[in-house]
């Protein structure tokens, strides 16, 4: 009887070690919610069976429902790797105190948005004066955040200036409402704007770009702060391997809108930061 109560005590602490293990080697992955659920899954594929190749072990992609869930998923060790917009990285790094930016694409560096309209008659922000307005998420960067600090440098406070302020929640959501006339104007990211022009998704007699923001840093990808950092440090080198010359890895950085990966580091985003309290947006 006690043989056979101490082959149980022995099974059941190897299943949860087994189960322990394979947890543990299973690489956690999510992104903002700045584009449809499908199409972030669709640009994740390729890249995360790459990562499985170069780190050896599994890696899943987790959806989030909004950009605070990230943060929070960061913050609880849900998720180990992130694909961030600056702002939201500003969010982690002050909610965990450690989470680390490893690698951005090298136009995040110089990043902006684009000002869009589907009215002939709108060519500059002072045409807009007393119109309908649309960022994307409250949390975009590119979206909401930068679009809303330069507007406020030029003395334009968007609930004021505008008759209305909606949000959109994502990037090609607000293209979608100015070109169906739900919005006279909108903001989003550049790289999206360019991406959905290309695959033919914008019906360019109709909408147009009518302003562009100046440059600032952006999106990242992330890790937690708890994360073992010699997976952290494999993470960084498989992301700056990847070469655009391979066509394997030029199909993946294309799907991640990037020409290459470079290293970045938390004081890139002190300028978001002090954006985001001179808008009133962290406490």
């Amino acid at each position: 009887m006690l043989k056979r109560t101490l082959a149980v005590a022995v099974g059941l602490s190897l299943s949860v070690f087994t189960l322990f293990t394979q947890a543990a080697e299973t690489l956690k992955v999510s992104a903002i919610p700045d584009e449809a659920p499908t199409e972030l899954l669709r640009k994740f594929k390729p890249l995360g069976a790459y990562l499985e190749q170069q780190l050896g072990m599994k890696v899943e992609f987790v959806p989030v429902s909004d950009y605070p869930a990230v943060v929070e998923a960061l913050a609880t060790d849900r998720i180990d790797l992130a694909w961030l917009g600056g702002f939201t990285f500003v969010q982690a790094r002050l909610k965990t105190g450690n989470a680390i930016p490893l690698v951005q694409r090298e136009q995040d560096a110089q990043f902006t948005s684009k000002f869009i309209t589907a009215d002939p008659a709108v060519k500059s922000l002072a045409d807009l004066k007393g119109k309908t307005f649309a960022f994307g998420s409250v949390s975009s960067t590119s979206g909401s955040l930068m679009p809303r600090y330069f507007m406020l440098k030029d003395g334009i406070k968007p609930e004021s200036y505008f008759s209305r302020v909606g949000y959109s929640g994502a990037h090609d959501a607000t293209v979608a409402w100015v070109q169906a006339g739900k919005v006279d104007a909108g903001v989003l990211n550049a790289s999206v704007w360019e991406k959905l022009v290309a695959a033919g998704k914008v019906d360019t007699t109709k909408v147009k770009v009518f302003s562009t923001t100046p440059a600032y840093f952006d999106y990242n990808w992330t890790v937690r702060g708890t994360l073992d950092p010699a997976l952290a440090a494999k993470i960084k080198t498989a992301f700056l391997a990847l070469d655009p010359a391979t066509a394997q890895d030029k199909e993946i950085l294309d799907l991640q809108a990037a020409s290459r990966f470079i290293e970045t580091k938390p004081e890139n985003y002190k300028g978001i930061e002090e954006a985001a309290r001179a808008a009133e947006l962290l406490k």
